[in-house]
């Protein structure tokens, strides 16, 4: 696995991808912590769920994910993967860490504005801020495992990136789509599949653990189906 996360790590920054993916990331948490500070409002959790950061997370993610196991089928290299002395499941965590780790990096940014906050401003609270960040990276966690399972289903990047985009988005807009039926129980169901409105709740400043296994338990899902999906490729 740690072989997988190299090699893949060090794709992302050998090309353009992971510099550009960072930088427009940098940019929209930077506009997003300049509104809110602007505003007099000493609380950086709000940059994680500014509408720039929800659309860069929903358009930009697909991006990290679109190619960790679509490239390899098309360049007919994931056979040779397949044979290497790591398992399968080695692989798909191998990929699905690097894709995290260039994510999180994204949020580097927000360390340095909650400093700065605490610094200028009186009664900061850092547990409001953790919280904060760790709903965004078990949400960023569990839209790389989606992404992953998608790239696994296709050769080409572009459809990857185009039907993960939609998954997002569907993802997103669900308990909006939900709540035109009328029905509850279409609503209590959209509800518990909205992972967008899971994340929200991480800026209540109370720490939640449902919310927590629940992502969890969405990217443990997802990944399981990643593998399964590379291991039928293996056997046919």
């Amino acid at each position: 696995m740690k072989a997988i996360y190299k090699r893949e790590l060090k794709a992302y920054f050998t090309s353009p991808l992971a510099y550009v993916f960072i930088a427009v990331f940098f940019l929209f948490e930077g506009i997003a912590f300049t509104e809110i500070y602007s505003a007099g409002v000493a609380d950086v959790t709000g940059v994680f769920f500014h509408l720039l950061t929800m659309l860069a997370m929903i358009f930009l993610t697909p991006v990290l994910t679109m190619r960790l196991l679509s490239e390899d089928r098309r360049q007919k290299v994931d056979q040779a993967l397949l044979t290497a002395p790591v398992g399968i499941t080695g692989i798909v965590l191998g990929k699905f860490l690097a894709a995290f780790t260039v994510f999180a990096l994204a949020f580097a940014p927000t360390v340095i504005f909650q400093i700065i906050v605490s610094a200028l401003a009186t009664s900061v609270n850092w547990l409001f801020y953790l919280n904060a960040l760790l709903g965004v990276l078990l949400t960023g966690a569990a839209l790389i495992s989606i992404g992953l399972v998608i790239s696994s289903l296709t050769e080409s990047q572009a459809i990857s990136c185009i039907l993960t985009i939609t998954a997002y988005v569907s993802l997103f807009a669900i308990t909006y789509i939900a709540e035109l039926t009328g029905q509850k129980f279409i609503i209590a169901a959209a509800e518990y599949l909205a992972i967008f409105d899971v994340f929200s709740r991480f800026g209540d400043s109370v720490f939640h653990i449902p919310d927590v296994a629940y992502l969890l338990s969405v990217t443990a899902l997802f990944i399981f189906l990643s593998v399964r999906a590379v291991e039928r490729r293996r056997w046919a």
